[in-house]
This record gives structure tokens, sequence and C-alpha cells, in this order.
């Protein structure tokens, strides 16, 4: 068994079945990229980041420019949730290239934010309103 990591590193996904299971969990889209995360109960191994460019984002040096700049992004934007126990997934698009790298820590920290809340915690974006009376559908009205 592995040994808990310190609370300031972060780890990286290596093996493709912790890609495949982190798509499974919370999602979290912006222009630049899209966030995927699975929160893992007590396993002691901290936060761990994996990366994914694809093929049609381009050649592989600007793959390879997005996720240098994505390496250098993620452990700024996540030193405040090293301790939650997650695995998070992202997958890096194009206008990673051309925006600035303060943006790139703003969008990793809310999409953080987003994707490692716990399942209990009630979202603060959505409200919820309450169910549509005399039975009808919501978003639809019969005049």
């Amino acid at each position: 068994m592995r040994e808990p990591r310190a609370a300031s590193s972060l780890g990286r996904l290596t093996k493709r079945p912790d890609f495949v299971a982190a798509a499974s969990g919370r999602r979290f889209h912006t222009e630049r990229m899209t966030v995927q995360a699975r929160l893992r109960e007590g396993s002691g191994l901290g936060l761990r980041f994996g990366l994914t460019v694809t093929k049609r984002v381009g050649h592989a040096t600007e793959r390879n420019r997005i996720k240098r700049r994505l390496r250098a992004a993620i452990p700024q934007a996540g030193r405040d949730y090293a301790a939650i126990d997650a695995d998070v997934v992202v997958i890096g698009r194009r206008e990673i290239l051309s925006a600035e790298f303060g943006v790139l820590i703003d969008d990793l920290r809310r999409a953080l934010r987003a994707v490692t809340r716990p399942k209990n915690a009630p979202s603060a974006e959505r409200t919820s309103s309450p169910p549509p009376s005399n039975g009808e559908r919501r978003g639809q009205s019969h005049a």
C-alpha cells in the first residue's frame, strides 16, 4: 500500500483507468479547457492531475506547448486544494496558447472549486425553483 502524500505536493495520473474514472465524475467547461474530476474516499494520496490534449488541437509542438503551460499553472492553482483526495483530468484546447497565464490559473481555480465540491454540498451557482404547479412541465407554456 502507498504511503500518504504530503499535503503540499500534487500527484500525477499516469494510468488509463484513472483517466477513465475521472471522466465519470464532475465536469467544468471553459473556452480554454474542460476539467473532469472524481473524488476518492480516504486514499490519502491528495490531489492528482492528468493532462490530455487531443490531436485535433494541432501538431505535436502545439500540443506540447499547451501541456507545458498547464503543468506550470497547475501547482499555483491547486495549492489550496492539495489536501483533497481527487483525481483531476484537464483537457486542453487551442485557446490556451493565446490566453494570459493569469487567466489559466483563474480558470483552473474555478474548475477545482466546482469539481472537488463534496457531493452533498449544495451548488451556489444553481438556484432551485419550486416544482411547477398544476402538472405543467418546466420551460413549456401552453396558452
